[in-house]
């Protein structure tokens, strides 16, 4: 059988550093807002080429208190509308009805699972204050076009990177340095897992991380000094401690899964199976690799049979949950074909090159 994902294995690889460190952080008696997520936050911002990172409790947090933190600087306020994309996981959208903002809805287009750049600006109104993109699957958004467009309209650009830990663009810029902030997710199945929840906002302004360094501790500036009404979200100092074991690898691991991807891309020849458009840059970290069939419970009951695993990413689009019925009337046929179609297969830098050939042998005889 060839799982989906086997964290088990991904994680094995760190036992004897995340067993030394975990001693270490035992004995230190620091357990929350450590010199273990200061260590990390500060590993991190290097990483994606940012002046600050800030440790989050998850990535839905990271990006709702962005625009919280926004909000106190004064750049939005409650109502004010925020462009993000119709097929994102739907903590997204949450994030921004969470910070009293009003999500807009864009269509997506069909290549690279993001935004269809001419409904982005046909979208834009006078309420307008930000746009949200989203780096799916692993594929960075077309962040030239959307920061111009940005400009254009004196918008904020909050990226929400919870899968794309480190892509590139083709100037060398990752994300969490395309945009003004943004959020992160460690859930365990991202390419920078953890061993639980976690989260982080990656920032260039010194007065958004302020802020968010407030609005993560209840809002204090300092123990009992409560400047701002906020929250309870803080990167917990074990998760940092094993994090910051895994970043090292991060690159190398990117750098597998990018390997995968070009085989299946050059070896899967099925034209029944509608494989991800891949520029062949370092812009696509394979989170996910995605693929679209016509039939997908029939695919699916396939590869089950095969003994090798799938999920789908995401079944139901966002307008169509019943958490979001506002929504229920609208139309963004292209989203809806790629949650009717789009099924997620085996992507990990544990694959052997044995199991890789075992998928593609499958996927050739669908």
């Amino acid at each position: 059988m060839i799982p989906f994902l086997d964290l088990h294995k991904i994680n094995a690889r760190f036992h004897k550093d995340f067993n030394q460190k975990f001693h270490d952080f035992l004995a230190s008696g620091h357990y929350i807002l450590g010199k273990e997520l200061e260590a990390f936050e500060k590993e991190f911002a290097a990483y994606c080429g940012a002046q600050y990172c800030i440790g989050v409790g998850n990535g839905l947090e990271a990006l709702r208190l962005i625009l919280e933190g926004y909000k106190q600087l004064g750049a939005l306020k409650k109502g004010d509308e925020i462009l993000v994309a119709s097929n994102t996981y739907i903590a997204t959208i949450l994030a921004i009805y969470q910070a009293e903002l009003k999500p807009v809805l864009v269509e997506a287009e069909p290549q690279l699972f993001n935004f269809n750049m001419e409904r982005l600006q046909a979208s834009v109104s006078n309420k307008t204050r930000g746009i949200m993109p989203v780096h799916l699957y692993g594929q960075l958004a077309p962040m030239r076009e959307i920061n111009s467009l940005a400009k254009q309209y004196d918008l904020l650009v909050i990226e929400d990177a919870a899968q794309a830990h480190g892509a590139k663009n083709k100037e060398g810029i990752l994300a969490g340095n395309l945009g003004d902030a943004a959020g992160f997710s460690f859930y365990p199945t991202k390419n920078l897992g953890a061993l639980g929840d976690g989260g982080a906002v990656t920032t260039n302004d010194e007065a958004l991380a302020v802020v968010l360094k407030k609005l993560r501790n209840y809002g204090a500036s300092s123990k009992y000094v409560n400047e701002v009404k906020g929250f309870n979200s803080r990167l917990d100092e074990m998760q940092a401690v094993f994090l910051g074991c895994k970043l090292p690898d991060l690159q190398q691991d990117n750098e597998r899964r990018r390997g995968i991807a070009n085989r299946y891309l050059s070896e899967v020849k099925n034209k029944k199976i509608h494989l991800p458009y891949y520029s062949g840059t370092e812009d696509h970290i394979f989170h996910l690799f995605v693929v679209r069939v016509a039939n997908r419970e029939d695919f699916m009951q396939y590869m089950k049979a095969q003994q090798i695993g799938t999920l789908i990413h995401y079944p139901i689009p966002p307008h169509h949950q019943k958490a979001l019925q506002e929504f229920s009337n609208c139309s963004f046929p292209v989203t809806e074909q790629i949650h009717r179609e789009v099924v997620s297969i085996p992507m990990s830098p544990v694959l052997t090159h044995d199991e890789v050939t075992k998928v593609i042998s499958a996927l050739n005889s669908y």
